[in-house]
């Protein structure tokens, strides 16, 4: 992802946050031929207090599918299984991605103009592997998202059954960040008069997001 430079975060705290508050996550692998993507919880272990560069991600999908694979392939013989294309760790890229929304060259109030979209998106890439214990990420993820809402659920211990009933089904992964990219393109090249004006058509989310991330 290019980042342009006058659409970069204010700070690293807007990045974080960005991550952290949405989760759902969109993972990508390349190990030969096209590449493969899989829509699934993503949350931050540890690090990504200043940067994600050398923090830790967590993650799980269903085992069924195929993609898991590229990062934990089935043992060929004696020993460890290597990776799909013979490294220790394969790369992967994670996109989190916050509100969007296109914008019409009618909120400019001005001619001649042209349209565009505004969004926010952070790209981490970093080296992917298997996670030993599926049940654990999968108790933290949920931990992790129930922290936001009022109320939270916790799960009884019936829930914790079915959880380990059916963990055999997870495939749950572990990404070490080794690059971090972000673009926060929320109008800040308009003028105050036509931002003003993109803020009041544009959709909830995304003028909350530019209050907070360039004020008008």
């Amino acid at each position: 992802m290019y980042s342009f430079p006058r659409f970069a975060a204010p700070d690293h705290a807007h990045v974080a946050r960005l991550v952290r508050t949405n989760p759902f996550a969109l993972v990508i692998t390349a190990t030969g031929g096209v590449p493969v993507a899989s829509h699934v919880p993503v949350i931050v272990d540890s690090g990504g207090e200043s940067t994600f560069v050398g923090a830790t991600l967590l993650g799980h999908m269903a085992r069924v599918n195929p993609q898991w694979h590229a990062w934990d392939p089935p043992p060929t013989g004696d020993g460890p299984a290597p990776s799909a294309d013979g490294a220790e760790a394969p790369e992967v890229l994670v996109v989190f991605s916050a509100a969007h929304g296109y914008v019409s060259p009618a909120s400019y109030a001005v001619d001649p103009a042209v349209p565009t979209w505004d969004y926010a998106a952070v790209h981490l890439t970093g080296q992917i592997e298997p996670h030993p214990d599926p049940l654990d990420v999968v108790r933290r993820t949920v931990a992790e998202v129930e922290s936001s809402r009022t109320p939270s659920w916790r799960p009884s211990a019936a829930s914790q059954e079915v959880f380990a009933r059916i963990v055999s089904g997870v495939a749950a992964f572990r990404v070490r960040v080794t690059a971090e990219q972000s673009v926060f393109k929320l109008s800040q090249d308009k003028d105050d008069e036509q931002r003003h004006r993109v803020h009041r058509d544009a959709d909830a989310a995304v003028a909350a997001l530019m209050d907070e991330v360039a004020p008008r």
